[in-house]
């Protein structure tokens, strides 16, 4: 074979590939050839792409195009070896095709990608801590320089609370432990500001279609929902739960569509909301005239149902994107003291809120 070891393998047609070159015979890019592109030296390019905060942002931007456009790539491992880091960072994740989470996956990456780190996620399809564990395990293993936890935890046991001493954590989705940075959408102002404006519309109360059990969020949002009836000396009426998805919100509309009495619901989802109204429209219960609906997240198409959906703006993809600057920080100086950030949320008045008839009114 000859060559001393100047094969490192096959590429996918059987071909045997060099070092330094890609499948097709070319030399793969160099950290110099993004420097020429870019018309700066080699060592900006890796101030660049190590997150250095001392680069001007054009030059960063003309860096980053230059890479994207000649598809460079660092040796991780071999960098990995010589710094003790990977410029890798975890994410754990819930298994789940839910906007929410999508969007934070893309905050995420966005802000990565900015500051020359890649991420890595490793989903739990429960919010077991030990499937929570497992999966931080499986990141610490692939050698990231830090963690973001974007899953809700309830519990915190000793072995969570441990793993996340290993390595620089920032929580998501209102989670805590002793050692990791929190950002947080603030949940309940978000409740507080959207049953507020249906009680200023005449609703007698508002019923509230909340989320799963075991989410901090929406025990969050319960607990806000309940405080400001009670503020108010309005009646609290009892909880319905969802799953975040619209079919739930469909079967708990359903029930709360039948109810002549109810007027105004709060929904925890704008996913579910859809379902709800879905349900609402098949019992000839007319969204706003009838029943008032506000739903949570502001995703894309609240804009576009029928009609246009009242919610609360919470941005996952900018709370993402701040998770990931948290982390930053945190990685590059250990020793900096972290203040939790909570995110504040926004109500946007669309179309399926409306005053009370006269009879409903309180």
């Amino acid at each position: 074979m000859g060559n001393n070891g100047s094969y490192t393998g096959l590429d996918l047609s059987g071909r045997r590939t060099k070092r330094g070159t890609m499948a097709d015979g070319k030399r793969s890019p160099a950290m110099r050839d993004v420097a020429s592109a870019a018309s700066v030296s080699a060592q900006t390019v890796s101030r660049v792409l190590s997150g250095h905060p001392n680069v001007q942002e054009a030059t960063r931007a003309r860096v980053l195009a230059a890479v994207e456009r000649l598809g460079y790539h660092r040796n991780n491992t071999a960098r990995a070896l010589v710094t003790g880091k990977s410029k890798t960072v975890g994410v754990v994740s819930l298994a789940s095709s839910f906007y929410s989470r999508a969007s934070l996956a893309l905050g995420i990456e966005h802000a990565a990608r900015q500051s020359g780190y890649t991420v890595n996620t490793a989903t739990t399809a429960t919010l077991d801590t030990s499937a929570v564990s497992e999966a931080i395990n499986r990141l610490i293993l692939q050698g990231v320089d830090g963690l973001i936890i974007a899953v809700p935890l309830l519990d915190v046991d000793d072995s969570l609370e441990a793993l996340t001493r290993l390595k620089p954590t920032v929580t998501l989705d209102g989670s805590r432990t002793s050692a990791a940075d929190v950002v947080a959408i603030d949940q309940t102002t978000a409740v507080r500001i959207a049953t507020k404006h249906l009680l200023d519309l005449g609703h007698r109360t508002v019923w509230h279609v909340a989320g799963p059990e075991e989410w901090n969020d929406a025990a969050s949002r319960v607990a806000g929902w309940r405080a400001t009836l009670e503020e108010a000396n309005r009646e609290v009426p009892p909880v319905l739960h969802g799953d975040w998805s619209p079919e739930s919100g469909y079967s708990n509309g359903l029930i709360l569509g039948r109810m002549p009495e109810v007027t105004a619901v709060l929904v925890a989802s704008d996913e579910m909301a859809f379902g709800l109204m879905r349900a609402m429209a098949e019992l000839g219960r007319r969204v706003p005239e009838d029943v008032s609906v506000v739903g949570i997240d502001d995703i894309a198409l609240a804009a576009y149902a029928t009609p246009p959906l009242t919610t609360v703006s919470q941005s996952f993809e900018a709370t993402g994107q701040r998770a990931f600057f948290h982390l930053l920080r945190q990685m590059r100086d250990p020793e900096t003291v972290q203040e939790p950030e909570l995110v504040t949320p926004r109500l946007i008045v669309r179309g399926t809120t409306a005053a009370a008839r006269d009879g409903a009114q309180g």
